[in-house]
């Protein structure tokens, strides 16, 4: 069968890119040979929101105290709570399901394999290959949990995101090996759900993509809720022989022996481009990535990729935004370059951490004047009125031109603030501008613009 666009995954790139590339006219099919919306709806960002936000309804019912109400006998199932995610994740997939067939788009099941001459072979569950042509193959077939030589992974004692939200029993203690989104989110969830966790991280903060004061408050706050933190750290070893794990942890005092229950590696992902006939077809690739142009065109004609295995960041927004370029580019529509420099990151863990652009560091090294301002959310009338007073915006200007650099945030519900700072970067908004657009009272988003007053000597509430 021939199509216009055929495209390999069905992530938040792949089927996203199909529902635009069907809107603009192209015939479509989508290749999965899993479960439609990939692993970010089935085993990432959805099904672990919903986790989390157990573990925060959780935490509220332990300090119901604190509100001036009254509640016995709290308690959790940590059966239902994986339950329940496993049922949000379900009831997006259906919804997926659904736009695939209002949007007349082709589902294929089965393992996708490109080919020369913009052919797709694809293998189904019985082992059957059929092969499919399109004027327009775009790969979208996104990553997997990565394993270090040194923590192998058996899926039971040591163990990837995938397992870490369909876990049958809860465990009672918990190694989580790196600090980036996805350990500090778990270590925050089984944290909360009374599990012993600690985090072993490499480099010498935690979540060290963030600012550094961001880091700083993460790693405060994970251990004022009782999580142990051991930066500059690595796990060399691991003995999973007896009834738990024994990691061996070099340190900057020496060598320790951490036990528990299981180990969780979250050390970063690895691209899902092996055996999908990439050499046959002589796409090159780069460090694991697949090397595209501003239009996500690999080096021969008619094939394209989108999504982690592209050297962009890895996030689900990410990959929708590269699929819909791509095709509007095909389309002959006229589309501007992503702007990499004002990607928002967000982290899902209590508190929550959202981010874009520059870090005072980053700033700094660029040779930045530098205007910043930090409003702290303990100064908030909606923070403390709420119980979340942990946490402060930060933001960075540009002291000669008045450009937002950045803008880090870290406390209750900022992952739902950071847009602000990301539509006022893309609009080019100056410090003034944001100052003087009113912001409601009493609310968390009027610290972004309390934030910026301070940056310019203007604060109000400090």
């Amino acid at each position: 069968m021939k199509y216009d666009v055929l495209i390999i995954g069905s992530g938040p790139g792949g089927y996203v890119t199909a529902i635009r590339a069907s809107q603009l006219g192209f015939k479509t099919a989508v290749v999965e040979k899993e479960n439609l919306g990939g692993i970010c709806l089935n085993w990432g960002c959805i099904p672990t929101k919903a986790l989390l936000k157990s573990a925060q309804v959780y935490d509220y019912l332990k300090h119901v105290d604190e509100y001036g109400l009254k509640a016995e006998a709290i308690d959790k199932d940590f059966e239902a709570v994986i339950k329940r995610s496993r049922g949000v994740a379900e009831g997006m997939s259906k919804g997926v399901q659904f736009l695939m067939k209002k949007n007349k788009i082709d589902i294929i099941d089965g393992f996708g394999k490109v080919k020369p001459g913009k052919k797709v072979d694809v293998t189904d569950k019985d082992g059957k290959v059929t092969e499919y042509s399109a004027d327009n193959i775009i790969i979208a077939t996104g990553a997997r949990s990565r394993e270090l030589p040194s923590l192998p992974q058996d899926g039971k004692k040591v163990i990837g995101y995938r397992e870490a939200m369909s876990l049958p029993t809860q465990p009672k203690s918990m190694i989580v090996v790196g600090s980036g989104a996805i350990g500090v989110e778990f270590a925050h969830f089984y944290n909360s759900m009374g599990t012993d966790v600690t985090v072993v991280e490499f480099m010498p903060t935690i979540v060290p993509v963030e600012d550094k004061d961001v880091s700083k408050q993460m790693e405060r706050s994970f251990k004022k809720a009782g999580i142990k933190v051991m930066t500059s750290s690595s796990v060399e070893s691991v003995d999973t022989s007896g009834d738990g794990v024994k990691a061996t942890v070099k340190t900057k005092k020496g060598e320790e022996i951490l036990e528990a229950d299981i180990v969780l590696s979250a050390v970063g992902i690895k691209t899902n481009i092996e055996n999908i006939g990439l050499e046959d077809v002589g796409i090159i690739t780069d460090r694991d990535k697949i090397l595209v142009n501003d239009w996500y065109q690999t080096n021969i004609p008619g094939y394209y990729a989108i999504g982690d295995v592209t050297p962009g960041p890895a996030l689900a927004h990410v990959a929708s935004a590269e699929g819909i370029t791509c095709v509007e580019k095909i389309a002959g529509l006229h589309t501007e370059a992503i702007d990499y420099g004002n990607i928002p990151g967000c982290t899902y863990a209590t508190p929550e951490i959202a981010s874009v652009g520059l870090t005072e560091d980053q700033a700094k090294e660029a040779g930045y004047e530098l205007k910043i301002g930090k409003f702290p959310f303990s100064a908030s009338g909606k923070a403390k009125a709420a119980g979340t007073p942990d946490g402060f915006v930060k933001v960075i200007f540009d002291a000669k031109y008045g450009e937002w650099l950045g803008c880090h945030m870290i406390g209750a519900g900022v992952t739902d603030m950071i847009a602000e700072a990301v539509l006022g970067r893309k609009l080019e908004t100056t410090g003034h501008e944001v100052l003087k657009a009113i912001h409601p009272h009493p609310t968390m988003s009027e610290a972004v613009m309390e934030a910026v007053a301070d940056a310019y000597d203007e604060v109000i509430h400090l």
